[in-house]
């Protein structure tokens, strides 16, 4: 189920903060029109640190109501207590999957690790996506809680971010026996990584190219190279604009200029800035994106 290119959804806000339910839904029907395999919702992309409890499940069940392919929901939390609360829901809600980011802050020992996403994992029969990003979390997977957790029946999948193409080579060795599949966290590493193995993207770029980054997954799981290397570096230079700045300041700006629903961001979040406002424009204008 989990295998291909699941855009990381931005939420889109109205100028009073609210959350633009329209514009959502919108985007959903956008990106299907490209060809994604499902939906990612709530997770960093979607500003999940700023959203309300009653917004995180609110926008659930609006993905699960209007979405024709499946849907994750981001439901992590350094609060053990509180993932299994939204996971539940989720379950609940009808979504297909949910995606647990690990600890922040927290930064826990590898014991802590395994008992937070077992915690979750056995209170509920929904299939699990552990999502590994270092960079947000302070802490990188280590490569034994990994394994050990492929090993629990409905965690099935791996969203990882950690940026190191070596590990990740050894995760997917480590775990062949296992019912678990490896997903690309980052835009740029989407090509080296499905050529190793990893089965898919959960892209913040697909939310303004879905077409391109299902062409570029489907030639690579496809074995049509060429192809694949010819669209990753056709759209290189958008993803590189895409992280000027800290996700989702650039991809909900291009999402405005492209015509989507992006609005504001919520503090601490701001604007982006001029100078790579201009590397964003040029990047979507070379694309074709902008008339």
């Amino acid at each position: 189920m989990f295998e291909g290119v699941m855009p990381a959804l931005i939420t889109p806000f109205n100028e009073d903060d609210s959350v633009n339910i329209q514009g959502f839904k919108d985007n959903i029907s956008y990106v299907e029109k490209g060809g994604v395999s499902g939906v990612v919702t709530c997770g960093t992309t979607g500003e999940s640190a700023t959203l309300s409890t009653s917004e995180h499940k609110e926008l659930i069940d609006i993905a699960v109501e209007c979405a024709n392919v499946p849907v994750v929901a981001g439901t992590g939390s350094n609060n053990t207590a509180e993932a299994l609360e939204l996971t539940r829901f989720a379950e609940g809600a009808g979504a297909d999957g949910a995606l647990l980011i690990s600890p922040y802050y927290n930064k826990p020992n590898n014991a802590g690790l395994i008992n937070h996403f077992k915690t979750v994992a056995e209170n509920v029969d929904i299939p699990i996506i552990l999502y590994n990003v270092p960079s947000r979390t302070g802490q990188d997977m280590p490569l034994e809680v990994i394994q050990q957790l492929s090993k629990v029946d409905n965690i099935v999948a791996i969203k990882d971010a950690c940026g190191d193409l070596a590990k990740m080579s050894q995760m997917i060795e480590n775990t062949a026996n296992e019912n678990f599949t490896v997903i690309s966290g980052e835009d740029p590493l989407t090509l080296p990584i499905l050529s190793i193995g990893g089965e898919g993207v959960i892209s913040v770029t697909a939310n303004i190219i879905p077409d391109k980054m299902v062409k570029l997954v489907n030639a690579a799981r496809e074995n049509d190279i060429k192809t694949a290397r010819q669209v990753h570096y056709e759209i290189a230079p958008l993803i590189r604009a895409m992280f000027t700045e800290t996700n989702p300041i650039p991809v909900k700006r291009a999402a405005e200029l492209v015509g989507l629903a992006g609005g504001h961001l919520r503090l601490p979040l701001a604007q982006l800035n001029n100078d790579n406002e201009h590397i964003l424009t040029d990047a979507l204008k070379n694309m074709g994106c902008l008339k």
